[in-house]
This record gives C-alpha cells, structure tokens and sequence, in this order.
C-alpha cells in the first residue's frame, strides 16, 4: 500500500509491510513478531521499517463461496424463551471424550455428536461463542509462552479464526465453521457470536503494521487531536475503531451481514459496546452505527446484545442502549452476588433485577428480554471459584497477580479452594445452587458461563485470558454430576413454565377485578412486604410468589398462556427459618419443585411451614 509516511500527521503507510484484506474472508499463518511486523524502526519510530514483513505476517485467501446449506433454518428462538450458554470453542472440547483427538479444540469438535448432546440435554437454545473472528497472540505474551486465549484481538472481521480449523486453514475453516453452525441449527441450537469491533490486533503506536494502520490509519482508528501520532484508547487495548468515519462503519455493517447472510450465525454479543457509539467523545445513544444497525434489515432481524461498558470516561452505560438490544446486565450480576454472598443491598434492587430489571429498561419501552442476567461470565471467576474464593489468583498470568478485578464478594470462613470441611462443602454447593436458580427463575434472558453447570474451577484465577491450557480448558473427567443434573432440571424448568419467561412486565396489582397479583411478595411470617422492608439495607429473606395464571400474552398459535404458579422461598442469611407459607388466594398445596437445600426433595409439603436451612433457595409449585 503506497501512500504517505507521516506518522505525526497520522499516516503510517509503508508498501514495504504485506496487509491483509480487510474483507479476507479467511487468513492462513500467523504473526512470527520479527521487527519486520512493524512500519517503524524500533531505534528510531519515527523512521519507516523498509524490511519485507511477507514472510513474518498471516496472508489473505480467496476461499470457495459455496456451501450446501441443504434444509438449514435458524430456530428463531424468541428472546423471552432463550436461554444462552457462553463456551470458548477450544476449551469446551479440548478434553471431551467420544471427541476424535483430531478433532478436539475445533469447530467440527464443537459440531461433533458428542457436544451437541450435551448442549441439547442441558437445555440451553443458544451458545455464544468467544470471539471467532480471526485474531492475533500479542508478542507481549508470546514472549511469556502464554496466548491471547479468550481472543479479544481481531484482525480479521470476515474470517474464522484458523487457529480453530480442523479442516485446514487455507479456506477449510470457512466450510468448518459453515458445518458447525448448520449443525447446531439441526439441534435447534441458535449460534450467537462475541463480536470485537471496537479495536484491532495492531495496537498503539508501537503496534504492528498488520492491516488497517498500512492501508489509511487516520480513518480506520481515533487519535488524539494534539498528537496525531498517538492513539485515542477508550477499550484499554491500545487503539479504538474510529465510528466516525463512514468506511469504518461499512465494514462493520458489511461484516455483520456477511456473517448473518453467508455463515447463517443468528446473533451477535458486541465487546465493549459503548466504544462504538462514540461520535465524539460521550457515549452517543443516537449515533451513526446504531442507526445503521436500526435500518438494516438484515441486521436488525438477529438478536443484538449490548456489552454497554467500555473503560473511557462515561462508559458505563447499562440501560442505556436503544430498542432491538438487550445488555450483558452488570447491575443484575452484582445485586444478585450482593443478596446470596450477604453484603448490604437493598431490597428494592434486588426486586427490580428478579423481575427483569424495569427500572432500566421500561421508560424506553423495552420488555424484560432487554436483560441478559448472569453471575458469572468468561471475564471473572467461575461459579465454583466465586463461592470458594475471597480474592482472585491469577499469578498463572505472569503481571504479578495485579491484572483481573477484585470482584468477588464471598465469605468462606477463611477457607479458600478446596477444602475437606463437610460444613463448607455444603455451603458452597447451596450457594452455588441458590445462583443458578436466582438467574434462572428471574425475567430476562438468562445466560449460564460454558462449565458452571459442571462444577469447573480456574483455581481462583479470575482473569484466564491467556491460559490456553488445564487451567482454561473443561475438565470433564472431574465433572458434579449432582450439580449438572440440577442445572438440567432447573433449566427445563424455566422451559415448561411461561411464568418464568414473561415477554411482559409484571404489574403487582390484582388481576381481572380478583384480590390476586401477578407477583406478590412475601416475608417469611407470611406477610406482604412493606415500604420499610424494601429499603432495607439487609440482604433478608423473601418469598417470591409467580402467578402463572396471570399471564398477559398469548402464544404463537394465538392461544392464552395459562401456566402453573410457583414460589420461591430465598434465604440468604446465616440461620434457618421456619417459613409460613401463603394460604389461599395465593395457594393452599405446594410441591417442593427444586432446592438447594439438601434436606428437601421433590415432596408435598404438609402444613403451612416449611423448614428452610441457612443460604438456601427452594421453588415450590402450586398443586391445584
């Protein structure tokens, strides 16, 4: 590419460094991190690099366009039904038996009989997988002998990355991926992709030459006005995509509709979303790109989720993304965390974020399905280390244990990783379940982290980015099959009962001129909450009454959702309650349904009480 050396104007041409394709749909070779990767004189950068970088740099392949779909469709699995499993293609089957070794750590192992089982008798209807998009291993961690593992390093907006290609990575890993993704559509299984559009692989000034920097760096990414030399970085990265210029936006919009209209994907989970809607410098609600995303009907018809944070100033902007999207929900993983883990939270937020988080998202006429809730995800810790850590470990990492957050919020006696402690042991399996089952039966889309649902640990190590190893990967040779048939049951669950899976927000008045509520809430001496109760600043026990009778929606036939009831009883606190439960009009037979706590089972419960123990979450269904 020929053109101006000027970095202090912006302008990094160099013809001496090979590029690749911007809209190459696949990529062969990787970075070797020879100086010759670079346009500028590590000695000298503001003199250019005149070494050839062909041979240290990944090329573009023209690929076969043609595939044979044959009868594929995607589900269309309405929002308010789906239920997301978030899975690293690599990690999920890189140890799976019945997986052929050949085929382990790849999209045909993702498509393999054997993964798909899982998925389909867990329950899940989508998976979202970790960045595919083709990516690079910055040199920093090469150097370490570790990888850019979750793949937040994009190069490429149109190829899968070869690294997961069984089949070759000269134009293999598109039909690779084509097979994947057909397969799971067989499954009923949508595919959602994470999508990284708010920067590249090549970095700040002393990056690489890899692509968009030699081809026009001052209209591919934002730098800063008083020194055009240097890069505006909103995503901690080094670099941000620059939303203002109407080529960048064509290939983002150009991206995504390839990967909807050619690889049939059915979604996308967009990285730090509020990058891209920068213009200037705030977070703009109403900028450019979603204003394509809006009036594009190819686009506009997936699902779109929001990561509604980046690390600038005035990033985070949960409930603040306009129709069409749905949001990671950060307030959800962090008032849910607050409740079960005994920290002060108040009630009221607990309340709003069980019932889709209206407080967020009803002003702006969005439905609760605009909430994607979780506790856990691929940036944090895993279930099980949440429960059984009070602070991260992540010396693996090689930054001094600094790099990661301090996000957890647990109290374990002083008692970290395993332990042979039988009262700990136990605690730990309810809090587990008690998380589950608060994402699962609460309104929204709930989102499960790939292995939660096995019992899998990163020893402690909250930030694994670069772990392509043991410590990343399933182990599914050490699965809780106790924990894993639960989740299956708590996630059919939410399947069979509407009530779980409102597409509207509840109400909490009486319906059709009855005494009865759609919600009602309950304290554990059987009576409603009260103003008082609900500020609280105590993580309190409350039962949570879900009349499925009150369903204001009807199905796709047209035929009224008429559902059974259920009630929770959630009990965060450190000591058992004797429960009063509620008599008629609310329900006069219950059946325990689910519990965390391992002294009830699926039984009619007998009388109006019910013995709960410490930290325990039971859902009790209405008979009659």
């Amino acid at each position: 590419m020929h053109g101006p050396w000027a970095p202090d104007a912006g302008h990094r041409c160099n013809p001496h460094k090979l590029l690749l394709d911007p809209y190459a749909k696949a990529v062969t070779g990787t970075v070797d991190w020879d100086e010759a990767c670079f346009s500028h004189r590590f000695d000298d950068p503001a003199r250019p690099n005149v070494e050839d970088s062909a041979p240290h740099v990944p090329k573009s392949v023209v690929v076969n366009p043609f595939f044979h779909w044959g009868n594929d469709h995607a589900p269309g699995t309405p929002l308010e039904d789906t239920i997301i499993y978030e899975v690293h293609v690599k990690g999920f089957t890189q140890k799976m038996p019945g997986i052929p070794d050949e085929l382990r750590g790849t999209y045909a192992g993702l498509a393999h009989p054997v993964a798909i089982q899982h998925l389909r008798r867990l329950g899940i209807t989508a998976v979202e997988l970790l960045p595919t998009h083709q990516f690079i291993h910055d040199h920093w961690l090469v150097d370490k002998d570790l990888t850019n593992y979750w793949g937040y390093n994009s190069i490429g907006f149109l190829a899968p990355h070869n690294g997961y290609a069984a089949w070759g990575d000269e134009g293999g890993q598109v039909q690779e991926f084509r097979h994947m993704v057909k397969s799971m559509h067989d499954a009923g299984i949508e595919v959602i992709l994470d999508v990284v559009y708010n920067h590249t692989a090549e970095g700040d000034h002393d990056g690489p030459t890899l692509s968009f920097k030699g081809i026009d760096n001052a209209a591919y990414y934002r730098l800063e006005d008083a020194d055009r030399a240097r890069y505006r970085d909103y995503t901690g990265t080094g670099n941000s995509m620059n939303m203002r210029h109407p080529h960048v936006l064509q290939l983002i919009m150009d991206s995504l509709r390839y990967w909807v209209t050619e690889m049939h994907v059915d979604g996308f989970r967009f990285d730090l979303a509020a990058t891209l809607a920068r213009e200037l410098h705030e977070v703009d609600r109403l900028s450019a790109f979603f204003d394509l995303i809006q009036q594009d009907p190819v686009v506009s018809q997936v699902k779109l989720i929001a990561e509604p944070w980046d690390v600038g100033e005035g990033g985070y902007q949960v409930g603040n993304f306009p129709p069409l999207w749905s949001e990671w929900n950060g307030k959800f993983r962090d008032t849910v965390r607050d409740y079960w883990l005994q920290q002060h939270t108040a009630l009221r937020d607990f309340g709003y974020r069980f019932t889709g988080s209206s407080d967020l998202y009803e002003a702006s006429s969005r439905r609760p399905s605009a909430s994607v809730n979780f506790v856990t995800a691929h940036d944090g810790f895993t279930l099980a280390d949440l429960v059984a850590y009070d602070r991260k470990h992540n010396e693996a990492n090689g930054e001094g244990n600094r790099d990661g957050t301090d996000d957890n919020r647990s109290s374990n006696h002083g008692v970290e990783g395993p332990t042979d402690d039988p009262e700990i042991q136990a605690l730990r399996r309810r809090q587990r379940k008690n998380l589950l089952i608060t994402v699962l039966c609460s309104q929204g889309v709930p989102m499960l982290l790939g292995g939660d649902e096995l019992g899998r640990s990163q020893r402690g190590n909250n930030n694994a980015y670069c772990q392509d190893n043991e410590l990343s990967w399933f182990d599914w040779s050490e699965v809780d099959l106790e924990l894993l048939d639960f989740t299956r049951r708590l996630v059919h669950l939410r399947r069979e009962h509407p009530v779980f899976r409102r597409r509207r927000w509840f109400q909490g008045r009486p319906i059709h001129g009855s005494d009865v509520f759609d919600i009602a809430w309950l304290k554990p001496d059987g009576t409603s909450m009260t103003h008082d109760d609900w500020n609280s600043g105590l993580a309190d026990a409350i039962g949570i009454f879900l009349n499925g009778e009150a369903m204001p929606s009807v199905d796709r036939r047209g035929e009224p959702i008429v559902g059974e009831s259920f009630l929770l009883l959630l009990n965060p606190t450190p000591g058992s309650i004797e429960w009063t439960l509620p008599g008629e009009p609310l329900g006069e037979r219950w059946v325990v349904e689910l519990s965390s706590d391992e002294l009830l089972s699926s039984q009619l419960v007998r009388g109006r009480s019910l013995g709960v123990c410490a930290r325990s979450a039971t859902v009790l269904r209405r008979l009659g």
